[in-house]
C-alpha cells in the first residue's frame, strides 16, 4: 500500500519546547536548574492530560493545562530558588505560560518537511492542545505552508491516545489507516496509532520520553526508529 499522508506530533517531535521554556525562566537561576524545571513541568503536563483522558474528560484549554501543571511543578521542593524567583509572576496569561506558544523548530525539521512535500506526501499535525496554540507555534517556528491541516484535540474533541483522535483525523482527510504514517517522539502516541492500523516512525528527542525504556521502544519500532531526528525520515517512510 502506498503511503499518502504523514501525521506529526508537534511539540517535542517537530519543535524544541525546552529551549523556549528555559529561555523564559529567570537567567539569574543556574542553567541546569532551569532545564530540570522545564523537564519536570513537561512531565506534569503529560500527567494532567493523561488523568483527564483516563477519566473521559473533554480536552481543556491548553493554557489551563500549562498553568495547572506549572503549579504542580513549583510545589516540588527541588526548585526552591527558582520558585521564589518566578512565583509572583505566574498566572494563566503570564509570559512564562505563553512561552509554550513560541518555540523554534528543530533545525532538521524544515528541510525534511519540504522533502516530504516534494515527494508528493500530504502532511498534517495531529497533536493535543488547542488550534490557537498550533497556529501560534506554526508561525513562531516559521513552518507556515508546510502542513496541509492542523488537527488539535480541541478540534477533534478528544485527546490522543484515544483511537477516536486518529480515526477522526484519517476520516476527515479521506485516508485509510494503512495509507498513513504517524511520526512522533512519544512511544504512547505510536502504540495508539498502530492499534488503529497506521504505520509509525519513532523520532528520538532528548527532551521527551524520559521515563521510557529506549531499548524496548527500539524493539517496538524495529527499523523505524530515528536516532538522529528527521535526517532519514523520507527514506524511512519509504520503507513503511
Amino acid at each position: 500500500m502506498t503511503i499518502r499522508a504523514v501525521f506529526f506530533d508537534f511539540m517535542g517531535t517537530c519543535l524544541d519546547w525546552h529551549a523556549s521554556v528555559v529561555a523564559a525562566l529567570p537567567a539569574t537561576v543556574a542553567d541546569n536548574q532551569r532545564s530540570m524545571f522545564a523537564l519536570w513541568w513537561r512531565q506534569n503536563f503529560f500527567s494532567r492530560i493523561s488523568a483527564r483522558h483516563s477519566t473521559g474528560g473533554a480536552p481543556e484549554d491548553t493554557d489551563t493545562t500549562f498553568y495547572q501543571s506549572c503549579l504542580t511543578t513549583i510545589a516540588q521542593p527541588e526548585f526552591g530558588d527558582l520558585v521564589q524567583a518566578i512565583r509572583p509572576s505566574i498566572h494563566p496569561n503570564s509570559a512564562l505560560i505563553k512561552a509554550w506558544h513560541h518555540m523554534p523548530a528543530w533545525p532538521d525539521v524544515p528541510p525534511r518537511l519540504q522533502a516530504l512535500r516534494n515527494a508528493g506526501l500530504e502532511l498534517f499535525v495531529l497533536a493535543n492542545g488547542t488550534t490557537r496554540l498550533q497556529l501560534d507555534l506554526v508561525r513562531a517556528a516559521g513552518l507556515q505552508g508546510m502542513y496541509d491541516m492542523l488537527f488539535s484535540s480541541q478540534l477533534l474533541g478528544v485527546y490522543k491516545p484515544s483511537p477516536e483522535a486518529y480515526l477522526k483525523a484519517l476520516d476527515l482527510v479521506g485516508c485509510k489507516a494503512e495509507e498513513a504514517v504517524m511520526v512522533a517522539c512519544h512511544a504512547y502516541d505510536l502504540r495508539a496509532a498502530r492499534e488503529v492500523g497506521m504505520r509509525t516512525v519513532y523520532v528520538r528527542r532528548w527532551t521527551d520520553d524520559v521515563d521510557e525504556d529506549m531499548d524496548a521502544v527500539k524493539r517496538e519500532n524495529e527499523g523505524l526508529f530515528l536516532e538522529n531526528g528527521f535526517a532519514d525520515l523520507l527514506a524511512t517512510i519509504e520503507q513503511c
